[in-house]
């Protein structure tokens, strides 16, 4: 059987499994089946990271660095949880460290990045926007601000922002509706 066709049987049949099923996969059948992971959760984490951190390239950095622990630490995943939880709990403890070295630093303003000029308006208010949530996020605590982001922003339910931020879920729920209610407060003083 050619190689190529070979590689394309084994895509077919990792998009079928679920990401704990992938897992178990690399880890016990074949490492290098752990692309396919990289595809599902690249995109995902660096938002993620970069929600956190407010830096393209270190959000990118935390994220690559993040999927080689992951990778190298894949033996003491416990398959009978979420590995989306998993994943992000490792994205959060880097990013995390990369928040307290540099604990005094201000943050870089990100430049905006036009598709082109005939979507030029439209791409001016969908940053504005995110400009502004993003405004409004900075200036509550990351105690409300990372439940509200991973609830709306990543669409995590509250069990794997339990696992993830390992608090019980009635504080995260508690936690999201106060960052609701702060949010509004904020978002109007700004708008004011």
């Amino acid at each position: 059987m050619d190689n190529g066709l070979i590689k394309l049987k084994q895509m077919e049949f990792l998009k079928k499994l679920t990401d704990e099923q992938v897992a178990e996969y690399v880890r016990t059948e074949n490492p290098e089946a752990y692309g396919e992971i990289m595809q599902r959760y690249q995109a995902k984490l660096i938002r993620y990271a970069n929600y956190l951190i407010r830096n393209d390239t270190e959000a990118a950095d935390v994220v690559q660095g993040s999927l080689i622990k992951a990778f190298a630490n894949l033996n003491s995943f416990d398959a009978k949880k979420k590995f989306s939880s998993w994943i992000y709990r490792i994205v959060h403890n880097e990013a995390i460290n990369i928040l307290s070295k540099r604990k005094n630093e201000l943050p870089i303003l990100e430049d905006m990045d036009f598709e082109n000029n005939d979507n030029i308006e439209a791409d001016f208010v969908r940053e504005e926007t995110r400009a502004e949530v993003h405004d409004c996020l900075s200036k509550m605590s990351l105690l409300y601000a990372e439940p509200l982001s991973l609830h709306f922003l990543e669409g995590r339910s509250y069990d794997e922002i339990s696992d993830i931020l390992r608090l019980p879920i009635s504080t995260i729920g508690t936690r999201i509706n106060r960052a609701k209610v702060l949010m509004k407060k904020i978002c109007q003083k700004i708008k004011k």
